[in-house]
């Protein structure tokens, strides 16, 4: 497979990249930014892609473990060897997000609830779920838009016919611990299927927009939220992106060059 070269986080992180696909971006390096994950804890990039959002939470946060899931095996590859470019150790995997569990099906255990809820599997069971979760779900759904003619990037930039965002949520909730956290990139005009989605199984929901500049409306916004939490919901005031000459803010600058998070 074909690929180029390309650089995040003032070229801290180096990335393979599909000559022909979706390409990495802003969006991978602010949701790395939002993560809320400390050392010694793990993370599951859900869409992982080539692994570029989980790479940069590996450049801010040392210590933590890294996990990644895409439906795309070339991703996949290039993932791993992004990992190993920049001497970082994860874990990618091919599969479909409506179908990954780190932990074995309820049904099969004769159970409706959460394993991680059910009283007869804890221990290391329990453990092994995860201590965070980010994703950044394609933009469009099918039918929506034009797909590209490039099958890549139709399957990046849109879900396919029968996965919806809240397939992206229930896979959140069912691999992340309790009062675990969920960290999500997405449209702005998406925001209220978001939350709808997450309503019963995330709380003490942020919502962060991120403006492309000063008095113009938020494209994209970022939702945190943590699982079976019921604490109210908190709109930040966000981050404005450009100045009026086209320049990134300092604010921005800082966390797309310097790897500072988004708090």
């Amino acid at each position: 497979m074909n690929h180029n070269d390309s650089h995040v986080l003032n070229k801290r992180i180096r990335l393979k990249q599909p000559e022909d696909g979706f390409r990495t971006g802003l969006d991978a390096v602010l949701l790395a930014a939002a993560c809320p994950a400390r050392s010694g804890e793990s993370l599951l990039d859900l869409g992982c892609g080539v692994g570029a959002a989980g790479l940069c939470v590996l450049a801010r946060i040392k210590g933590a473990s890294l996990s990644g899931i895409d439906i795309q095996s070339d991703h996949i590859e290039l993932a791993r060897e992004n990992a190993q470019i920049n001497s970082f150790e994860a874990s990618f995997q091919e599969g479909d997000i409506k179908d990954f569990s780190i932990l074995p099906s309820p049904r099969k255990r004769g159970s409706s609830a959460y394993a991680s809820q059910d009283p007869r599997f804890r221990g290391e069971d329990r453990m092994a779920l995860f201590d965070h979760i980010i994703c950044n779900p394609p933009y469009q759904d099918a039918g929506e838009h034009t797909a590209s003619p490039s099958p890549a990037k139709a399957t990046a930039h849109t879900h396919p016919d029968d996965t919806t965002l809240l397939d992206w949520i229930k896979a959140a909730h069912r691999n992340v611990k309790p009062a675990g956290s969920l960290t999500m990139i997405h449209r702005a005009d998406k925001t209220d299927k978001i939350l709808q989605a997450m309503e019963n199984r995330f709380g003490a929901v942020e919502i962060i927009p991120l403006w492309p500049k000063a008095g113009a409306p938020a494209k994209r916004v970022i939702i945190r939220a943590l699982r079976d939490r019921k604490t109210p919901a908190t709109l930040h005031p966000g981050l404005v992106l450009h100045m009026d000459n086209g320049d990134y803010t300092p604010a921005a600058e800082s966390i797309l060059r310097d790897a500072q998070p988004i708090v």
